[in-house]
Parts: structure tokens; C-alpha cells; sequence
């Protein structure tokens, strides 16, 4: 058992550094995620020109929300959390591993199904160029928007909470408190979606989305760096 921990505590960390992989190639070839509140035309058009390499570092992207699954359910279900937190180390469990699945699915319609519509708008006419421009607009608010953004951030703050709260009952003070600023972000963050769907200025959401991921990254090294230490009798 002694041995489990330092190995969630490096999955930790390991999903730490390759979630933030794809998202910094991505903001770096594809302006994202400032392309999606541009017009659709031009997102289509860049992903287009982007290619097979483009839609693999989605590919990976995804992959790397799915790896939030296995790694949600370890830190939760440690033998230690199950018999004094039950209600936490189950409830961290299911919501890990729904907010990993709900992220995937949302990013998985950059890999197979936007790069149909991006051919038709790169080489289609006017009238295919609108419709493209639809399609992507409606997949785009209900896969990436509703979905991966709105309900897997949800899944997500939930997760980091119930952890949160389970660390501050063990004194790991630091990453629940990591853990705490983190949750307070993402949550408020999905106000991005309900302005969206508003017509009202959402550029703030983002922001602040932005910056609880960042807290969600430091939380899992913490976390991960509390699971290398010798556990308190």
C-alpha cells in the first residue's frame, strides 16, 4: 500500500504537466481558445489549413481529459479516505471520472466531426460556406460549450472540492487550499456559457477559467507531491 501512493502521487503530477501540453501547442497554432470567440469562418479555415497534425493534438488533448479518470478515481478511493470520508472519497471518485469523461466528449468533436465541415467551407461555395458556418456554430455551443466546457467544469469544481474538503480533514492544509481557489474558479468560470447564451460580454469567464485550470494544475502537483511523504498515523 506504501508503494501505491508515490505512484498516484506521480500520476498526479504526470497529468499535471501532459494536460497543459496540447493546450499550449494549441494556443500556439491555433489561437485557442480566443479562435472559438471569433468569427466561425475563420476557425474553420485555420483548422483547415492545420491538417492531420492539427486534429491529432486535439486527438491528444482528449486523451489527456480521459487520463483524468483513472488518476480522479486513485487519489479518491485510498483505503485511508474510504473508511474515515466515505461519502467524500466516493463522491470525488464518480465526479473525477464524469468531469474526465464530459471533457473528452466535448473535446472528440474536434477529431471527428469539425474536420468535415472545415473541408466544406475550405472548398465549398458561398452557400456551403454558410452552412458550414452553422453546423460548426451548433456543435461548437452544444459539444464544446454545454458539454465540455459548462458540464465538465462543473464535474471538475465538484471533484477538486470534495477532495479539497477530504485533504483539510488530513491537515493537508496547503493543497486544500490550492484545492479551494481552484474550485471557487472553474465554478464561476462556467458563467462563460450562460453569457454566451445570453448575448451578454463573456471575455471575463474566460479569463477566470483560464486562471482556475492554472490553480487546478498547481493543486495536482501539491497533491501529488503530498503523496511522495511518509502518511500521518
Amino acid at each position: 500500500m506504501a508503494k501505491a501512493r508515490p505512484l498516484t502521487g506521480a500520476s498526479a503530477i504526470a497529468l499535471a504537466i501532459v494536460f497543459n501540453v496540447p493546450f499550449s501547442v494549441l494556443a500556439a497554432t491555433y489561437n485557442y481558445p480566443d479562435v472559438l470567440r471569433g468569427p466561425p469562418g475563420e476557425a474553420l479555415d485555420l483548422f483547415a489549413a492545420g491538417g492531420a497534425q492539427l486534429i491529432m493534438t486535439w486527438h491528444a488533448f482528449a486523451l489527456s481529459a480521459l487520463a483524468l479518470i483513472p488518476v480522479s478515481i486513485a487519489l479518491s478511493l485510498t483505503p485511508q479516505r474510504v473508511a474515515e470520508r466515505p461519502a467524500l472519497a466516493i463522491g470525488a471518485a464518480i465526479t473525477g471520472a464524469l468531469a474526465g469523461l464530459a471533457q473528452a466528449i466535448g473535446l472528440w468533436r474536434w477529431v471527428f466531426v469539425i474536420p468535415g465541415p472545415a473541408r466544406q467551407h475550405a472548398a465549398g461555395d458561398a452557400e456551403t460556406q454558410r452552412a458550414a458556418e452553422r453546423a460548426f456554430d451548433i456543435l461548437n455551443q452544444y459539444g464544446g460549450v454545454a458539454i465540455g466546457e459548462h458540464l465538465g467544469q462543473w464535474l471538475t469544481a465538484l471533484f477538486i472540492l470534495m477532495l479539497a474538503l477530504a485533504q483539510w480533514g488530513e491537515r493537508a492544509r496547503i493543497s486544500a487550499t490550492i484545492g479551494f481557489i481552484a474550485t471557487a474558479l472553474i465554478a464561476a468560470g462556467t458563467h462563460e456559457g450562460i453569457a454566451i447564451a445570453l448575448g451578454q460580454p463573456s471575455e471575463i469567464f474566460g479569463l477566470i477559467t483560464i486562471a482556475g485550470f492554472m490553480a487546478f494544475t498547481l493543486w495536482l502537483i501539491a497533491t501529488g507531491i503530498g503523496l511522495f511523504r511518509a502518511p500521518r498515523a
